[in-house]
């Protein structure tokens, strides 16, 4: 039986402007859902961008998500002898829900790619991004490993944390990591230098994977710009004897973090 409930409905045709005054509605009902985006530029040497975030109006939940810096490329440390090599990783990923207020302010920032360009055998880690502000504890997103190249073939070549870290670490609901770069080595040649090649990775959601090949060049350095959060070319030789220093080559940065905010 159809109740009095079933039939009778308000639509917007129903009421007229002004006729309902802004204090006699709950603050609930007129939720607002905005995204809002913060990333530095991705250039050479940026050292990322921070800003203040106040809570609009109507606003009480705030779901932060992060991304850290793709650690930076190796360098080809030894210049007279060739390598193997280890991609760079990309930057970790956390994600946050929180309760807030209207004019509540938070500290945003999203990591820069830094100014870490290297000629070591070991790319620098990547930078991290962060937020602070009520309800946060620690909300971070570290940034990835960096690459590694070694001119010793029976031994590792490892940049990787010593740490693990859980899906609820560096203060969020949920985290995830990536794995490093790869090693990718055909081994042809006299020296095992031709056909050499890497693979760095992206972060989680947002990027891809850079290779880095090298085949028939006797240098080549990793001067080019990469994804968000993605790690960074390494530089690559294949040059065996001949005088130190003849072909040196220098790693690249890794792609700078990024922070999003969703806010309803």
């Amino acid at each position: 039986m159809a109740s009095y409930a079933s039939y009778k409905k308000l639509t917007v045709d129903n009421v007229l402007d002004g006729a309902i005054s802004q204090t006699a509605i709950n603050n609930a009902a007129l939720a607002e859902w905005n995204i809002l985006w913060i990333w530095p530029e991705p250039c050479a040497c940026s050292t990322g961008r921070c800003c203040l975030f106040t809570v609009p109006a109507r606003v009480t939940r705030l779901y932060f998500e992060a991304w850290g810096a793709g650690g930076s490329g190796n360098g080809a440390c030894q210049c007279d002898r060739c390598h193997h090599y280890k991609g760079a990783g990309g930057g970790y990923y956390v994600a946050k829900s929180i309760t807030t207020a209207p004019g509540c302010q938070y500290t945003i920032c999203a990591a820069g790619n830094g100014p870490c360009c290297r000629f070591e055998c070991v790319g620098c880690i990547g930078c991290t991004s962060y937020v602070t502000g009520f309800n946060l504890t620690n909300f971070c997103a570290i940034g990835g490993t960096g690459g590694c190249a070694n001119t010793d073939w029976s031994t590792a070549c490892n940049s990787e944390y010593s740490c693990c870290l859980g899906p609820t670490a560096n203060g969020a609901d949920f985290g995830m990591g990536n794995h490093p770069g790869t090693f990718d080595n055909n081994g042809l040649g006299i020296c095992r230098c031709w056909c050499a090649a890497t693979t760095s990775t992206g972060a989680p959601f947002i990027g891809g994977q850079v290779t880095t090949q090298l085949t028939c060049c006797v240098m080549r350095c990793g001067c080019w710009t990469v994804p968000y959060g993605t790690g960074g070319h390494g530089a690559m030789t294949n040059f065996c004897g001949g005088d130190a220093g003849a072909w040196c080559g220098q790693g690249g940065m890794g792609g700078p973090g990024l922070v999003k905010i969703t806010y309803f």
